[in-house]
């Protein structure tokens, strides 16, 4: 088991993230209707899908749900071709309504990275490094 298809955000508003991703952000789907079940995105490489957060927690024990509080230790990631692009980013994200915790600057590891929260608190990292070469599909090659 040496990949990830599918990451699900549980969603307290699955139209306001929707609303975050698709209209502010870009992301592609093909839900056309403003409260959908559950949205999936049409991005490269592993996929991600909204879906309403205490039905997830629900699916994972439905006698005990578990709750979400505080850092979940989990961040997202978006890996940039260049500084220009994170910048770009990074106001995307603000006139969308997202919220900047770290804004994009040069970091210990010799990148250009910062940090940003989508509607519910999950935490999205947009960087770039110089030494970064993608594949095909735009996906950063990690030797």
């Amino acid at each position: 088991m040496n990949r990830i298809n599918l990451i699900t955000l549980g969603v307290k508003n699955i139209s306001q993230s929707l609303r975050f991703y698709r209209d502010g952000l870009g992301f592609e789907t093909s839900v056309t209707e403003e409260n959908p079940g559950i949205v999936f995105f049409k991005n490269g490489g592993t996929k991600l899908a909204l879906y309403p957060l205490d039905e997830l927690a629900k699916d994972i024990n439905g006698e005990d749900p578990p709750s979400r509080q505080g850092f979940s230790g989990i961040t997202l990631a978006y890996n940039a071709k260049s500084a220009e692009e994170v910048d770009q980013i990074f106001e995307t994200v603000e006139q969308a309504g997202g919220k900047i915790v770290k804004n994009p600057q040069k970091v210990f590891w010799g990148g250009y990275s910062g940090y940003f929260l989508d509607p519910d608190g999950y935490h999205w990292e947009v960087a770039y490094a110089e030494s970064w070469k993608f594949d095909e599909s735009d996906m950063l090659i990690i030797d």
